[in-house]
């Protein structure tokens, strides 16, 4: 399907596995211009590399923490002054950590929500003087923000914080003409799904009405519709991709 992105210029945070990845090829395969970060090294990035330039994309792939503001204003302005005006703002970039509140360290809390919440705070602010006229932003939080998850009260807290900003930006954005909304993620085949046994599968399976865990692709194919004139007159809102759990 063509979103008639081409010519675009993108920046996604958190761009070398998973969601991040899916979304960063399904850009480029648009011929959208990317530009996206990493956390730390890793033969991930490497392989996202050799993977856009398979696709003769140009792009620009970058380390950033997202919850430093320095390292995001840097990648900001070094996207702009080698592709220009941000068309396409993507949150992607979230750490995840299970923990019992009684176990929650104020440092580990922090860790959570300074990459899942205030990392987009700061994208956002250091991006909006770069869009170009009726950009878009598309930020990614989670299923479990309306559902809830025993031991990581600190993931669920940023992600359902993220619904709040995205409700609250679009008020501000609008009269810009510049669209935010947000992706509810449910269960998605990422590296965190490796770590479940083939019973927790099932009962995964069993929990959701479509009967199987999500792919990352299904997310990116969210992103690019969000991103597109068929969601022009969509803003503040919270797509849920969870197959209805």
């Amino acid at each position: 399907m063509d979103f008639e992105l081409k010519g675009k210029h993108a920046i996604l945070t958190g761009g070398s596995r998973g969601i991040g990845r899916a979304t960063v090829l399904a850009l480029a395969r648009q011929g959208v211009t990317v530009t996206t970060c990493h956390v730390r090294d890793s033969d991930d990035v490497g392989s996202l590399a050799d993977d856009l330039a398979g696709l003769g994309a140009d792009h620009l792939i970058a380390r950033c923490d997202v919850a430093d503001e320095a390292q995001v204003e840097r990648l900001v302005d070094q996207a702009y002054e080698r592709f220009g005006p941000v068309d396409l703002l993507v949150n992607n970039a979230g750490v995840i950590s299970h923990l019992p509140l009684d176990h929650l360290g104020p440092d580990e809390w922090r860790r959570v929500v300074d990459t899942n919440l205030t990392g987009m705070y700061h994208t956002i602010r250091k991006a909006l003087p770069r869009f170009a006229p009726g950009a878009s932003v598309v930020n990614i939080t989670s299923a479990v923000a309306r559902h809830g998850m025993p031991a990581a009260a600190h993931y669920v807290a940023s992600k359902a914080a993220v619904m709040g900003l995205t409700r609250a930006l679009c008020k501000e954005f609008g009269p810009r003409g510049v669209r935010i909304n947000a992706i509810a993620s449910g269960l998605i085949e990422t590296d965190q799904m490796g770590a479940v046994s083939d019973e927790g599968r099932a009962k995964y399976h069993e929990m959701i009405p479509l009967g199987r865990i999500g792919r990352p692709e299904e997310i990116a194919q969210a992103v690019l519709f969000l991103a597109s004139g068929a969601a022009s007159y969509i803003t503040g809102a919270t797509l849920d991709v969870d197959g209805g759990i």
